[in-house]
């Protein structure tokens, strides 16, 4: 029996089937207390409507906000409400949760939401909103306690007791000084066994580190990671209190400030979502396929320039790099755009093959505007520069438009298909995708234009004899 594996709890399944038991509720809510508001919150895409809303009445404002917290997409479950009720829900959760929400909603209903929140909530959040999604001051929290210096030992924990019941942050207690300006920190454990004699200045850390509300994510995010503290105090730029990063925050921001540079890495300014359009798709990596494809025209020229020692249709080798080049850069997007999908654990199978089928319409697409800018751009080359005949000059370019199309729709589903796999074998698809998707790539490339070459060029139109 020792050696048996251990079967796991299904938490979500629990869940489903205790709200759908049909026991009193009063029950089923004290039962509910022994579940994580994550477990619940994911439970809630596997109930009807109907079952959410009665879920939600018997739960409360308090706890119901304290579950939407942990939702990835808590927009459309906050429709199911009624506004009155929405808004009691977005002003019980911490302001940064709450503006999180609010920006998935539409504008009209924003708006009336907002409306509907009580003042002190209303500041909070309008404090975020002011902040670019690039500053610090986004990402932070009002959720926090603040107590004076002059403060004794037990006004001090009186302070803490008065200011917990709006505030659970209550870890590190942030002190200020006569100015109001931020003076210091206090941690909760140092102030549990203080002596009542004590000065509460001995117990305050002067040197504790802190961020300006409008510094850039990217230019503060290793110095907040450095310290490894559960809260970094946010000021503004008078030296007063605005809010706090969490640790929870911190993990978010690093995430998502990692996740924006392995987009750039790939060439995209923007990180791709499964409801992105076709078209934002194609306009958003085109403008950086382009540039590649320019630079991979320079590289073809050089090389051109050693086609006298090449016989025949040897000058097809100058354009090689083209194919290799633009076939592993959308190789690479559609990689960088999987990966960052796959962190989606709950991502189903059906979403899985949606993003594969999209991710080879993307690079037929753009394969299809590539080639076509190829076709023009080697035929004239060869035909003005190089004073080849037009027929001659367009069967080359049309032989590696045709290939670069090939090449790029192959290279998208490639690029989707091997982290897909790698993931689903429960390996790293960040680690042990990148060099084989190059390699295949590669190969990709070679076969797809030279095997295009043979049959266009030398079997139909002779060009090789």
């Amino acid at each position: 029996m020792d050696n048996e594996k251990r079967v796991e709890p299904d938490y979500i399944e629990e869940l489903v089937a205790l709200i759908r038991s049909g026991g009193a509720e009063s029950e089923i809510v004290q039962q509910l207390t022994n579940y994580h508001d994550n477990d619940i919150a994911t439970a809630l895409d596997e109930l009807n409507q109907e079952e959410r809303r009665r879920l939600y009445h018997s739960l409360g404002v308090e706890r119901v906000s304290e579950i939407f917290a942990y939702l990835d997409d808590p927009g459309k479950y906050i429709e199911e409400l009624e506004l009155e009720r929405a808004a009691d829900i977005i002003e019980n959760m911490d302001a940064d949760d709450a503006v999180d929400i609010l920006e998935e909603m539409d504008e009209e209903i924003r708006n009336q939401l907002i409306e509907l929140i009580n003042e002190d909530s209303k500041e909070d959040i309008n404090l975020i909103r002011s902040y670019d999604e690039d500053e610090i001051g986004s990402a932070m929290t009002t959720n926090f306690i603040e107590i004076s210096r002059r403060l004794t030992i037990k006004q001090a924990m009186r302070a803490l007791i008065a200011q917990a019941e709006d505030n659970d942050n209550i870890t590190t207690l942030f002190v200020k000084d006569d100015d109001g300006t931020f003076y210091g920190a206090l941690d909760l454990k140092d102030l549990i066994i203080a002596r009542t004699y004590m000065d509460l200045e001995t117990l305050i850390i002067r040197s504790f580190p802190y961020v300006r509300a409008k510094e850039r994510i990217n230019e503060c995010i290793d110095r907040i990671r450095d310290y490894e503290e559960d809260y970094i105090p946010v000021l503004d730029d008078c030296d007063k209190l605005l809010g706090v990063i969490t640790a929870q925050d911190i993990v978010e921001v690093v995430d998502d400030e990692l996740g924006d540079d392995y987009a750039k890495l790939a060439g995209m300014t923007e990180e791709a979502e499964l409801e992105e359009t076709l078209g934002e798709s194609i306009k958003k990596r085109l403008p950086w396929l382009i540039v590649l494809l320019g630079l991979s025209m320079c590289v073809s020229t050089v090389t051109s320039l050693f086609e006298g020692v090449i016989a025949q249709l040897a000058i097809i080798v100058s354009f090689q790099s083209v194919i290799l080049g633009m076939s592993g850069n959308v190789g690479t997007q559609s990689l960088a755009v999987t990966i960052r999908l796959l962190m989606d654990e709950n991502l189903e199978t059906r979403q899985k093959l949606g993003m594969i089928f999209k991710e080879m319409r993307i690079g037929f697409s753009n394969g299809l505007i590539l080639g076509m800018m190829s076709f023009a751009i080697i035929g004239g080359y060869l035909c003005f520069l190089k004073d080849k005949s037009p027929q001659y000059a367009f069967a080359i370019s049309g032989c590696a438009g045709i290939a670069l199309l090939m090449a790029m729709t192959i290279s998208s589903l490639v690029g989707t298909i091997v982290p897909i796999f790698f993931n689903k074998i429960h390996v790293d698809p960040a680690v042990a995708s990148g060099p084989l998707i190059t390699t295949v790539n590669d190969l990709v490339g070679v076969v797809t234009y030279y095997g295009v070459a043979w049959i266009l060029l030398i079997q139909v139109l002779q060009l090789g004899y």
